[in-house]
């Protein structure tokens, strides 16, 4: 497929701060139509690598096409043809939802009529438009002011979303009325999402494929059932009094499962065959006088592929593999 009919497509993408690399030679491609997931620990260079496709960073180095335009030659036909609802969300607290919609529609060319019809199907469609029109913006909940966010992003029907960490800090109930409108997007408008997220969980539902970014490299790629798969079938999970105990066990058990991960009093061992494993795992941490508190048994997930590529949880949790 060529690169122009590519939603997304990087080459050698980098972007420099002093001496520090903070997005090291990205390739990266995005069908048209695809949830794409981004993730990768704090300071791994996902926001970076956001703000130079969506026109807010120049690259210092390769080359990146959104929508089939150049971020840097084409930036004005790249923000006409993308919305953007990053994770700080900056709203006026003393305007409201209609206000602010009705404006935004306005700066993108929309007439009176067209841009309050515009404000009041978006509020349908993320849910806001039962809340009285006079509701100033700055008496919203967390919740309501990520959907308007998501709102003021579509004003325009962009063809690519980007959404950096749209559920960050919400309640279950409005992380899944944001996932909910999310995969309603592109499954039925067929817009271009690419999302980045914390939540592992929502990355494995939305998307179709994910990148894991690490240190500004690309660290892994893939569906997330193939990404899975690449873990082992199944792992065992073991809770013990404390991380030194939990340290000892990844030692005790190295002959049984060479792949183990620790963080903090837990131990993972990726394993085939777990069930008939777990006698000979209990017997052994039993001979060793190491208490188990816990004993699981469940298949891989996207938190055990980013511990595994990148050695932390989503938040720069500690984490380490354990090896033989």
């Amino acid at each position: 497929m060529p690169d122009g009919d590519r939603s997304i497509v990087t080459r050698a993408l980098t972007r420099r701060f002093g001496d520090l690399v903070a997005v090291d030679a990205v390739d990266l491609e995005v069908a048209p139509g695809e949830v794409f997931g981004f993730l990768g620990p704090n300071g791994a260079g996902k926001s970076t690598l956001v703000r130079m496709l969506t026109t807010i960073l120049a690259p210092s180095a390769g080359s990146a096409r959104v929508a089939g335009h150049d971020v840097v030659h084409e930036a004005g036909a790249v923000r006409r043809a993308i919305g953007v609802a990053l994770q700080e969300v900056g709203l006026d607290p003393l305007m409201t939802a209609r206000e602010l919609l009705t404006l935004q529609a306005r700066l993108f060319g929309a007439g009176r009529a067209e841009a309050a019809a515009r404000a009041e199907r978006l509020l349908a469609m993320v849910g806001l438009d039962e809340v009285p029109p006079a509701t100033r913006v700055g008496t919203y909940s967390g919740g309501m002011k990520r959907r308007l966010d998501l709102a003021l992003a579509l004003v325009h029907d962009p063809r690519v979303l980007f959404l950096d960490e749209p559920t960050t800090g919400l309640d279950p109930a409005s992380r899944a009325a944001i996932w909910r409108e999310v995969r309603r997007l592109n499954e039925e408008d067929g817009v271009t999402i690419f999302l980045t997220t914390q939540y592992l969980e929502e990355a494995d539902r939305l998307a179709d494929r994910v990148a894991i970014i690490d240190r500004g490299r690309i660290a892994a790629l893939g569906t997330p059932a193939s990404l899975k798969a690449e873990v082992g079938e199944e792992v065992v999970e073991l809770e013990l009094p404390d991380p030194d105990a939990a340290r000892r066990a990844a030692d005790v058990l190295a002959g049984l499962a060479p792949r183990r991960s620790l963080s903090g009093a837990r131990a993972r061992l990726y394993v085939t065959g777990a069930a008939a494993l777990v006698p000979e795992v209990v017997r052994r941490l039993d001979a060793a006088g190491l208490p188990l508190r816990g004993l699981s048994v469940t298949q891989p997930t996207l938190d055990d592929v980013f511990l595994r590529v990148t050695g932390s949880g989503p938040a720069g949790a500690e984490a380490k593999e354990a090896t033989p």
